[in-house]
């Protein structure tokens, strides 16, 4: 693999790459594709919501605007002016396919990629396609509108109510009964009516003449048409602060949801870090075993000569072709693992073509602040407690609720209908709950309890936070230490190797030293490049735990030692 160095103390670049030769860098190159200098721009899916844009409450939306446009920057001078003319973010949202599942996102536009990213591009890139932290968006947008409409519980409510209605009426009406209710009436009140007389001849019987004028049945036939319209209103002008209640309940689910969504970030962010330094960790890997290669190829070939001559024995001369073919055969799979280990930063930034790191790993020589230092960021930033805090508001939110559980609500409400000589109701109405429903005392139980959770998780998560701070704290320190102390091997592992192959040229020592001074100097290597590497992973997860994992990016700008790299830009 060609490396194209960055900025490195001279002593280190000089020990790590003593023993980098003209074949070493062709063979690396043929297991590595890409050229260093090539650069792609590419459209991949950018994640947002819709919905989003019209938020005021989220922090994490601003900041993923910001850096969309400093990302649209970065882009526009890493690309061609070719590239820039047809990799323009277009305004407008559309629907594209995600490069990895194949699914249409809606909502969404191109953005642009170079195939060559230092970490803070990655990082950019990273708030703009990540659908974990678009879904999170869209939860704290559903939250703040939810809230929104709780708002307006206490405004007037205002009605019309239109009515049209058409009818048809079919039926047989039985009057036998009520015809015989009416001749016995009719009959007892005559009867009680005229005085005891002489029996007169031949009187007619009324109840039968009434009874003659009413039939037995009645078929009621009727058809038509109605309308009406009317306007009504209900104003609740006191509800003992259940409105208030239920808003601040939604404001805490809101800050809850914000919290959640910066635990996530800060999560992504030290996965980015992992992937994008282990990929780097992973091509340094596969130089030092290329370069190893190279080295045992040349001993090998020194080994054949001093065997046609006489001067090893057959077991030495065999003994370095193993040792060749093991070398190969590690070197292989060195460059499978960087291979991989590049697709896995691949799949977090969601492109469907290989990812390329410039950043390079880096050690600080310069001692970190006191722990305390970061133990006040955690305290002040961690998301953690800013999730603990919105959910003793919600609990507080909730015991103001039960305490208005026996408290009246009052309303004012008004009916009227539009017509010509219209009718109308208005009037005003309090109601209170005198038995049944939740039980307020135990209402108001809970929601003290939930109060007492909240106080009690704080107390333990600070805890906890001071106590990974400080562990973390004690990593960096371990890993510089570390690297500093490992130079010396690096040092003596090269000079011996150095020394090992002039006496073989002289005869003096054997191929297998050789091969065993090699495997000391690659042993040496690698172990600081993996020392680095612990470096950088502690010193990624002290800045999340601070709730600070962008000031990872200071630490690393001011490094003053930086490992070689592959890719640069």
């Amino acid at each position: 693999m060609k490396f194209a160095l960055s900025t490195l103390s001279t002593a280190v670049m000089t020990i790590t790459f003593m023993g980098l030769t003209a074949p070493a860098l062709a063979s690396a190159t043929d297991h590595n594709i890409e050229s260093p200098n090539e650069v792609t721009a590419v459209a991949v899916t950018q994640i947002i919501d819709s919905d989003t844009q019209y938020s005021t409450q989220s922090s994490i939306q601003d900041s993923a605007q910001n850096n969309a446009h400093k990302n649209e920057i970065q882009n526009k001078r890493s690309t061609t002016d070719t590239d820039m003319g047809q990799a323009e973010q277009k305004t407008g949202l559309t629907t594209l396919i995600d490069p990895i599942t194949h699914k249409s996102i809606d909502n969404s536009y191109p953005l642009a990629v170079s195939s060559l990213l230092s970490l803070e591009q990655a990082q950019n890139i990273l708030l703009q396609v990540s659908p974990k932290l678009a879904a999170n968006q869209a939860a704290i947008a559903a939250s703040e509108y939810q809230t929104d409409a709780l708002k307006t519980l206490d405004n007037p409510l205002v009605f019309a109510q239109l009515s049209a209605n058409a009818y048809n009426l079919d039926a047989d009406l039985d009057l036998s009964s009520l015809k015989n209710g009416i001749v016995n009436d009719v009959n007892n009140g005559v009867e009680n009516v005229i005085p005891p007389i002489p029996p007169l001849p031949d009187l007619p019987n009324f109840g039968e003449l009434v009874g003659e004028r009413i039939p037995d049945s009645y078929e009621l036939k009727r058809s038509g048409s109605t309308a009406g319209a009317g306007l009504g209103v209900v104003w609740p002008i006191y509800t003992a602060g259940r409105t208030n209640a239920l808003t601040g309940a939604s404001n805490a689910r809101t800050q809850e949801a914000v919290a959640d969504s910066l635990l996530d970030k800060n999560e992504l962010y030290n996965i980015l870090i992992e992937r994008y330094f282990k990929a780097q960790l992973a091509i340094i890997a596969a130089y030092l075993r290329e370069d190893a290669y190279d080295t045992l190829q040349q001993t090998d070939h020194m080994a054949q000569r001093l065997f046609e001559e006489g001067f090893i024995s057959r077991v030495d001369r065999l003994e370095a072709q193993s040792a060749l073919a093991d070398a190969k055969s590690e070197s292989v799979n060195a460059n499978n693992d960087a291979r991989l280990a590049m697709m896995a930063l691949q799949r977090l930034l969601r492109t469907d073509y290989r990812i390329k790191p410039t950043t390079p790993l880096f050690v600080s020589s310069r001692p970190l602040p006191d722990v305390n230092y970061f133990q006040n960021l955690s305290l002040t930033n961690h998301p953690g407690l800013q999730k603990v805090a919105a959910k003793r508001a919600q609990a507080e939110q909730l015991h103001a609720l039960s305490d208005t559980g026996h408290k009246p609500t009052v309303m004012l409400y008004g009916y009227g209908q539009i017509e010509k000589d219209p009718s109308w109701v208005a009037g005003i109405s309090a109601s209170w709950k005198l038995w049944g429903g939740l039980d307020k005392n135990a209402s108001l139980a809970s929601s003290n309890a939930k109060i007492r959770q909240a106080d009690l998780s704080e107390i333990e998560v600070s805890d906890n936070l001071l106590l990974l701070v400080e562990k973390n704290w004690h990593d960096v320190n371990n890993a510089q230490s570390r690297y500093q102390a490992l130079q010396s091997n690096v040092d003596l592992a090269a000079e011996v190797l150095r020394l090992r192959q002039l006496g073989l040229q002289e005869g003096v020592n054997t191929p297998i030293e050789v091969v065993q001074a090699q495997t000391q100097s690659l042993k040496a290597r690698t172990e600081q490049a993996q020392a680095a590497n612990s470096y950088v992973q502690s010193l990624a997860a002290l800045m999340q735990s601070c709730g600070t994992p962008l000031a990872f990016n200071a630490y690393l700008n001011a490094a003053d030692i930086r490992l070689p790299t592959l890719y640069t830009e």
